[in-house]
């Protein structure tokens, strides 16, 4: 892939926009949706069926400077018993509404760092998820690990209770840049980390690597992508790093005047990227790569791919419920965030009541944009025969909304008797060609750079 000098004409390397891990996405999100329709919603999953389950741990014992998670440092473990507490009473309360024989086709710890829990810990936590709902047959129990944050007797709890999927955070190797960002994790601590979760049996592992961030360089990211490579991950998040100092205060510690411009952070990920397709990985959506044999190439392959909060998932569920401060639930009838402070939920909790304080619930044309939306992000198309078959729409509708991006976008895109298609060389642009489907208003959401 090439720089098109036409990006630039079209605003890539000023545009901030969405990533669309939801539709509409959260800054859209308000109040009408609340403990009761979040109830509501739950005794409407059908019995027997398969859903995705997310617990939040928001604690981290160091606050790394360029995470603009909602996430709270602390070098007691006196909060951290007190929310799982917290957790295994909302587990309670989701039972009570959960229909029967429900399943779970992925479970998913995230925070903040769920490794600050302590073994003990991590075993209780588990024993209540699992007391609400068993894991399905093939399904999936992943949790993110910081290397600096864990250890064997964390490592073998998280096996003893069925992980079969670890995420690691490597962000960077190169010293400098992990001391600019307040991630300061050496290779071979990552290295021996990765190792420890194989000899457990888990060979499922995942990574995340950063590009776009403060003295960031072509060598230097090619280096840390070498790095990662030895450890052989089976897929890998190239998220770009979003500098929002606006939003994220500990982000005004890292300096502004030394993060690369626009077009170098394009150059940056192309460097990248070519080293993950030379070394046999599928690219998969914008920002993912996964060896042939993981199932998110496998679902690439069959058109299953999906994009939920986590980023692109092979799970299919309907159905994701988060628990936790501040984690947010899908529903076929709609979007239910839990209240984002830790005190504000742990007492709504504590009174027998969900924290749910905003959400959406789709209505009018949210549901096919949506689908449309995801389709882009994950394949580069639609098809109208998907849109025509699973939502109540018509071919001129269909038609208007193609010839409406289209119109924006020219000869990037491609509209067809089968559907509307982005060619590789507009890839970097999908952000703002999926914007172009979206009907909420962005301007007022300081959105992160498209690219």
């Amino acid at each position: 892939m090439t720089h098109d000098p036409q990006l630039a004409r079209l605003g890539l390397f000023d545009a901030r926009v969405p990533r669309y891990t939801s539709y509409p996405t959260a800054p859209h999100f308000a109040g009408g949706v609340g403990p009761g329709e979040f109830t509501h919603w739950i005794e409407a999953v059908p019995e027997y069926s398969e859903v995705s389950l997310y617990l939040h741990v928001p604690f981290c014992r160091r606050l790394c400077w360029f995470c603009a998670c909602r996430t709270q440092g602390t070098t007691s473990d006196d909060p951290v018993i007190a929310y799982v507490d917290t957790l295994k009473a909302e587990l309670q309360l989701l039972k009570r509404h959960l229909p029967r024989g429900v399943r779970l086709s992925r479970l998913h710890w995230g925070g903040g760092t769920p490794t600050l829990l302590s073994a003990p810990l991590i075993e209780a936590l588990a024993e209540a998820v699992f007391a609400v709902a068993p894991m399905a047959d093939d399904g999936e129990f992943s949790v993110e690990i910081d290397p600096n944050e864990v250890d064997d007797s964390r490592l073998d709890a998280l096996a003893a209770a069925g992980m079969n999927r670890a995420s690691i955070g490597v962000q960077d190797f190169d010293p400098l840049i992990q001391k600019t960002i307040g991630r300061e994790q050496s290779y071979a601590l990552t290295r021996d980390v990765a190792e420890k979760i194989r000899a457990r049996g888990i060979t499922s592992l995942n990574a995340d690597i950063l590009y776009g961030l403060p003295h960031q360089t072509g060598p230097r990211i090619a280096d840390s992508v070498q790095k990662l490579l030895t450890l052989s991950p089976d897929r890998v998040a190239l998220y770009g790093y979003a500098h929002v100092p606006w939003m994220s205060r500990r982000q005004q510690l890292i300096p502004s005047d030394a993060m690369p411009t626009p077009e170098e952070r394009l150059s940056l990920f192309e460097t990248a990227r070519k080293l993950f397709l030379w070394d046999g990985y599928v690219e998969v959506g914008i920002d993912h790569f996964a060896k042939p044999e993981d199932g998110m190439a496998k679902a690439l392959k069959a058109g299953t791919l999906r994009r939920n909060f986590q980023g692109y998932t092979e799970d299919t569920s309907p159905v994701l419920i988060g628990l936790g401060a501040s984690s947010i639930s899908r529903f076929p009838q709609g979007y239910a965030q839990n209240a984002s402070g830790t005190a504000v939920h742990t007492k709504a909790i504590r009174s027998g009541a969900f924290s749910t304080h905003r959400g959406h619930s789709f209505s009018g044309e949210d549901q096919l944009r949506g689908r449309i939306i995801e389709a882009l992000m994950c394949d580069f198309r639609v098809l109208r025969s998907e849109l025509l078959r699973g939502f109540n729409t018509t071919p001129d509708r269909i038609e208007t909304l193609f010839q409406s991006a289209a119109e924006a976008f020219g000869d990037m895109v491609r509209v067809t008797d089968e559907g509307f298609f982005i060619p590789e060389r507009a890839r970097p642009l999908t952000r703002m060609i999926a914007r172009a489907f979206d009907a909420y208003d962005s301007a007022k959401a300081k959105h992160s750079a498209a690219i």
